[in-house]
Formats: C-alpha cells, structure tokens, sequence
C-alpha cells in the first residue's frame, strides 16, 4: 500500500513523517498499553521528522469521540473498518462517521501487506468480525459480525507469502470455527486446510482460537493425519463449570469440553494444548474456582492463560450483580497461574529424551553458542522458545527452515 503511494517504510519512529499507532481494547491492560504506545508516539510531533499521528483498531473505534478530546495531537481516528482508507486519511480526508459505525471492510488477496513477521513465518487472517455474543467481550460491537473469507482467495495470498519465504502460517480469526459460516457456498474451516496443505513449499500450519465444543471430528482427524497442520491446539475454554459458562453466554457446557480434549487427546496423543480461562468473573463463587483449578489439574494444558475478568462497559456481564474485588480477582488468578506452572514444569520434564522437528529462527540471545528456535507445538511469541547448539539441532531432526 505504501509502495504503491510512493511512501517509503521505515521502522524507526523517529524517522517517520507519517506514524500510525495500531491499538487493542479488548480489556483494561490493553487499552492502557495502546494509549501508553499513542504518548509515546505523540512525542515525535514534538521533536522528531513526525507531520501527521494516525491511530487506529479497536481503541479508535470504541473510543473515538473521547480520544479526539484527549489526544488532540492525533490527526485522525480511523476504524476497524477503514483500514484500506489510511492513506485517504493521510493526504487530509475527512472522516466518514457512519462508514465508523458500522465496520464491514475485509481485505483480500489483492490487498497490499507487509509482513512484520520474520520472513519464514506469517498470520494469515481467514475472518473479521463475531457472531458468538460471549458476555464478557466486546469485540463483536468494535469488529463487526462474521465476514469470512474465500479459499482462493486465501490461498492465493498464502502461496504469496510462501513464495517471499514464509514456511508457517498461522490461521487466525475471532473464532476459526466459524469460518465460512456467513457463506452460501458450503465453505468450511476443514475445506481451507484441505486446499492450504497442497501449497508446494508450506511446512507448518497452525490454527490460533478455535471454540471447545465446534472442532468437529473432521478437523480433529486432518489435525492428525496430514503433516503440514500442526498438532497445535488453541482453544479458549474460559472456564468449566456450567454455571459460570451459562452468565458468560457461552454455548459450551463442561461436559463438552472435557469430551473433546479426550477425543483430542485420544486420536493424537502428541498434541500440544493451548487455552484460556477467566477468573474472578461475577459471581463467581470459591467453590466454582476451585471447581475451575481442579479442572485444570486434570487436563494438564501444555500452555494455559489466567486472565482476571475485566469490567467492559458496554458487554452484557458490565450489569451482572456481585462484580468482585480486583484483590479476589488478582489472588486466584495468581493461585491458578502458580498450578499451572507445576503443570508445565512436569509437561516439559515429560518431553526430556524426545525427538521433534525444530524450525531454527537463529541465534540464541543467550549465547552465541546456541540456536533457537520452535517445534510445532510452540505458537511464535507466546509459547516460548528451544534452545539448544547447532550438532544437537542438527541430529535431532531436520529443521522446518
């Protein structure tokens, strides 16, 4: 897009005459990140080669009317819908209000992209928007509804990015397991992976969010039986006891979720598992934590996230009764994290002695001696790192890049 423009990238701020500042919102420490990351960049209007201060994504679009009062600095606010328009807003065009309101953009292969990623790896986004209506979250009104899009026109962006370097994509979406539920045309999540593992070149694909009770034994078995698709699971229970799932407006039930993980772990007994849970949501008791905490300790997930739950206005559970204090919320989050790390711990002292495929991303930050890098069962940035020198990685199988 800033090719076409005639602007040149840079990667240093300091150096930019246009910077525009990304943002989350999706709970409280986001949104005090993404405006710490807007002061930071305000500064170099102040002094540095900085004209114009653009900020975008969901704070913008939750937020727009009381960021232009405290951030008057910033030249302009633009949606989550409006992404294929910054460079309108660069050269000085208005902002359309209603366009604000109602995000519907969805790019496609045709969209101009540049990778921040390394160039052996790449998101690959399949999916804008939500139909779930989960009580807690917000990203539905800042986001829009389910807007999915086609396999050609995803695998010809994917056969892009392999043909620029990439060797592993990660599919990601508000919730993959809806993919292609807002077509006519029968396209599924399953179809997807059957057309994505036939790119020459492709060794990894990981899927990031998928919903407990939706992974249908299909996808189940290509998780299995095809090698390029990671045995990787991501998938955000926020909690087990039925009762919290029913005020969270979650469709699962505790049963269900405990039924595919064995299925899961039944079929492929190597895979990795990823989840997410909430604690401290309203109303909920000592005895329905601990429920949450025992289920934990049965399920043994390789990577586990504690969120303490976050007071969103504008969500439905914002006006649940019995909202709980930030030092409960704090402590069982704590206590929930202290269990699951005696869970990796032993997970990863179980995997001593094993075998696996490593992708080498180079040297270690430790050691010159050493390289890192991932097996398949370690999303990038969020599920850590394999250390090791370069004959043990070298013998211990070949690497995926």
């Amino acid at each position: 897009m800033t090719q076409q423009n005639h602007y040149q990238f840079v990667t240093e701020p300091e150096k930019a005459e246009v910077i525009v500042v990304n943002t989350c919102s999706f709970i409280n420490d986001s949104k005090r990140e993404s405006i710490g990351a807007i002061l930071d960049m305000a500064e170099h209007k102040k002094a540095g080669s900085c004209k114009k201060l653009i900020v975008t994504g969901c704070l913008a679009q939750r937020y727009k009317q009381d960021l232009k009062v405290s951030f008057p600095e910033v030249d302009a606010f633009v949606g989550t819908g409006q992404y294929h328009k910054i460079l309108d807003f660069i050269d000085g065009k208005k902002e359309d209000d209603f366009e604000f309101r109602h995000p519907k953009y969805l790019h496609n292969e045709n969209t101009p992209r540049i990778n921040t990623q390394p160039f052996y790896r790449a998101y690959l986004k399949v999916s804008e928007g939500c139909i779930k209506g989960c009580a807690f979250c917000i990203i539905p009104r800042i986001r829009g509804t389910l807007r999915s899009r086609t396999i050609p026109s995803l695998v010809t962006e994917a056969e892009k990015l392999v043909a620029s370097g990439a060797v592993e994509l990660n599919l990601i979406a508000q919730d993959l397991t809806d993919y292609g539920r807002d077509l006519e045309d029968g396209t599924t999540l399953e179809g997807l992976l059957k057309a994505l593992v036939k790119i020459d070149g492709l060794q990894w694909i990981r899927m990031l969010y998928l919903y407990p009770d939706e992974m249908s034994d299909e996808l189940i078995e290509l998780i299995a039986t095809e090698a390029k698709i990671c045995k990787y699971i991501d998938t955000p229970v926020q909690h087990i006891n039925d009762r919290m799932l029913k005020l969270m407006n979650r469709k699962v039930r505790g049963a269900q979720i405990r039924e595919r993980l064995q299925k899961l772990r039944t079929r492929i007994p190597d895979v990795s598992v990823r989840s997410t849970v909430i604690v401290g949501y309203p109303g909920e008791t000592e005895e329905e934590f601990q429920e949450l905490v025992e289920f934990v300790k049965e399920a043994r997930f390789d990577h586990l996230g504690v969120f303490a739950y976050s007071h969103e206005e504008n969500t439905a559970s914002y006006f649940l009764k019995d909202q709980l204090s930030e030092s409960i919320k704090e402590s069982r989050r704590e206590h929930l994290m202290k269990v699951q790390m005696e869970i990796s711990k032993e997970n990863l002292r179980n995997k001593v002695g094993t075998v696996v495929p490593v992708l080498v991303e180079g040297v270690s930050d430790e050691s010159e001696f050493l390289l890192k890098g991932r097996h398949a069962g370690q999303a990038p940035d969020i599920d850590g790192l394999h250390r090791c020198d370069a004959g043990i990685c070298g013998r211990a199988g070949k690497p995926a890049g």
